[in-house]
């Protein structure tokens, strides 16, 4: 029974937990069985993706998929398990097991590469991602990006870039933006504020909801250690806060990317982008404070 190359099936989660988004090469008879196992599949013909709605249909579609291409899975992990063995990805990051087992100091760039490759999985016993060989040149093809990062993330370098950071001449300027951030202001030109209650990038903060100001005016050697321009006539002190992913998720995205007038002023709003990175973030923070929760009960 010829079925699609299992290299080029992907399946991923929806940016706002949704659905799934699945795509493969169009294959009838697996077509066919994978509409009658999930009806509600909808095709998209501008992406050449199938999108499944339910907040579990990534692991079931993941599931169903290992289920449907079980004997095709298991040659392309046993070619995946001979190139390996011909040609090794040597590294401190990386364990060869049944599967690929990569364990590395947490770091959201490694985060970010492993979900992009195909069948990657967290072990949450192992606290580790396991990589299966069919996966192999996906995960060669990020592994420098991958191994970059974990190094920058050990716990020594991590001191190092700080010991650095101090005695930089920029130190006073960060030191101060952080104290700004912990206090959740900004300035911003008083006839150009965004609107309030909808979620808006800001050039220093990211993607934050304007909750209201109390009308102070910021002095302009404050103003200079921020990412606007300062001409925009006074600018006042501005109070937000990170939105939720509800809000993030409901937010229209902007048509087109902020022009040099928008991001002189500090602040524009989100592109799809930008709005897909937040609401990613925004469900990792919620899983896990989630998780903690749990661990309490």
């Amino acid at each position: 029974m010829p079925v699609a190359p299992v290299e080029e099936i992907q399946v991923r989660g929806q940016d706002d937990g949704t659905g799934a988004i699945v795509s493969f090469p169009y294959d009838a008879s697996l077509v066919e069985r994978f509409r009658a196992r999930f009806p509600r599949a909808r095709w998209h013909d501008d992406s050449r993706t199938w999108f499944v709605p339910g907040t579990t249909a990534e692991r079931r579609v993941g599931l169903w998929l290992q289920h449907e291409l079980s004997e095709p899975m298991a040659f392309a992990d046993e070619r995946g398990r001979d190139a390996f063995a011909f040609d090794p990805i040597e590294s401190q990051y990386l364990e060869a097991n049944d599967d690929l087992i990569v364990r590395t100091p947490y770091s959201r760039i490694v985060i970010e590469e492993l979900r992009a490759i195909p069948w990657a999985a967290w072990d949450a016993d192992e606290r580790a991602w396991r990589v299966p060989y069919r996966s192999l040149e996906a995960l060669r093809e990020r592994w420098l990006a991958i191994e970059i990062a974990a190094l920058r993330a050990e716990p020594g370098e991590r001191k190092r870039r700080r010991e650095e950071l101090k005695r930089s001449p920029e130190f006073g300027a960060i030191k101060e933006l952080a104290t700004e951030r912990r206090r959740k202001r900004l300035p911003l030109p008083s006839l150009a504020l965004p609107p309030l209650g909808r979620p808006v990038v800001m050039t220093a903060m990211g993607i934050v909801l304007v909750t209201g100001s109390d009308g102070e005016i910021a002095d302009l050697a404050t103003i200079a250690t921020y990412p606007v321009s300062g001409t925009i006539g006074d600018y006042v002190w501005v109070f937000w806060r990170s939105p939720t992913l509800g809000e993030l998720v409901r937010t229209w995205p902007a048509r087109r990317p902020p022009n040099e007038e928008e991001q002189a002023r500090g602040w524009w709003l989100p592109t799809l982008d930008e709005l897909r990175a937040a609401r990613r973030k925004a469900r990792s923070i919620e899983r896990a404070a989630a998780t903690r929760a749990a661990r309490t009960v």
